[in-house]
């Protein structure tokens, strides 16, 4: 059987979907889903990804995100092992703790953005036991769930700082009352129309969107790949240009007023250098062994170590949160 197809581009929109390892429970109590989410916030600034809408089941979740890098398996593999790793040393136990690899669907956000979202948010209450109350009981139960980001939407103090909630409002009348009235509207009429899965027959190739969106990236990412017969989609590489690593280092050393050689020399350990493997992974899209060779020849685990540090202090020391944050939107804007 063919493993499903990955298209990842700059911009582009996923339905990204995972279940346990044999149906199995992934969240067991609260501290779990608290878990869960403080792993997502880290991943989702560590790769630059925009969540727009999320959902936790007992078994499963479901994330709406957008990738301006086109980097969505390296955030998911990111994510994923972040949290199994946390999930089991919990729970005392080892393994796997999903079912195979994730499913991801493009999604065509011009026809199917506030679709999806509604999708997603409606998760909790399409299971069986509540098909056969009354759409005013159904609501209810909806409001009270807390595991998704469907609260966040229509009240401003149930917000987590995570989720870009713009994008889909956009649809309506913006962030505002209205905005935010409108979108609660549109998600309880799905459930007052009980409407079906509007998906179905659309996942074609792992693509939700319309005829027209699914033949252009058939044409542009498909075809001349797979010629014949269908198989996985190799990863494709950004279409955006990204800063040359040797520009970024010069333009990052003159602003700190150190030499190349100085911070790239081997054995060399200061938050500088911490800072420069931050910039080169986000705004070169380098991968950590490509930039341990740079760095004084440091192994993968050595840079991760390293970017990992470099988070927690920033977690700690707010004013060198915004010096990073400052320096990330400076180099980004220099991209091409």
């Amino acid at each position: 059987m063919a493993r499903q197809l990955r298209i990842q581009y700059p911009g582009a929109y996923y339905h990204v979907t995972s279940r346990g390892n044999e149906q199995q429970k992934i969240f067991r109590d609260d501290s779990d889903y608290q878990i869960f989410l403080e792993k997502l916030a880290t991943s989702l600034d560590v790769h630059n990804v925009s969540l727009l809408s999320y959902v936790c089941m007992t078994n499963h979740f479901h994330l709406f995100l957008t990738t301006p890098d086109g980097n969505l398996s390296e955030f998911m593999r990111h994510f994923n092992i972040s949290y199994t790793s946390a999930f089991n040393r919990r729970h005392k136990r080892s393994g796997h703790l999903y079912q195979g690899r994730y499913k991801s669907f493009l999604v065509d956000a011009d026809a199917y953005l506030k679709e999806v979202s509604r999708y997603i948010h409606l998760n909790p209450v399409r299971i069986k036991k509540y098909f056969d109350l009354p759409a005013a009981d159904v609501i209810k139960i909806l409001s009270g769930y807390k595991y998704s980001s469907f609260n966040g939407y229509t009240n401003l103090y149930n917000r987590d700082g995570f989720i870009n909630y713009q994008k889909v409002l956009g649809c309506f009348n913006g962030d505002t009352i209205e905005g935010r009235k409108q979108y609660r509207q549109f998600v309880h009429n799905g459930i007052k129309e009980k409407i079906s899965n509007p998906f179905d027959g659309k996942k074609q190739k792992g693509i939700i969107g319309s005829s027209g969106f699914v033949e252009y990236i058939r044409k542009r990412y498909t075809d001349k790949h797979m010629p014949g017969k269908e198989r996985e989609l190799p990863e494709l590489k950004a279409v955006r240009k990204f800063l040359e690593p040797s520009e970024l280092i010069g333009k990052y050393c003159r602003m700190i007023n150190i030499e190349e050689i100085e911070i790239c020399r081997k054995g060399k350990s200061s938050l500088d250098r911490a800072i420069l493997m931050e910039l080169l992974y986000r705004c070169c899209n380098m991968k950590q062994p490509e930039i341990g060779r740079i760095v004084g020849g440091m192994d993968y685990s050595s840079v991760s170590i390293a970017r990992k540090q470099l988070r927690i202090q920033m977690e700690h020391d707010k004013s060198l949160k915004q010096r990073v944050r400052k320096l990330l939107s400076d180099f980004s804007s220099l991209k091409i």
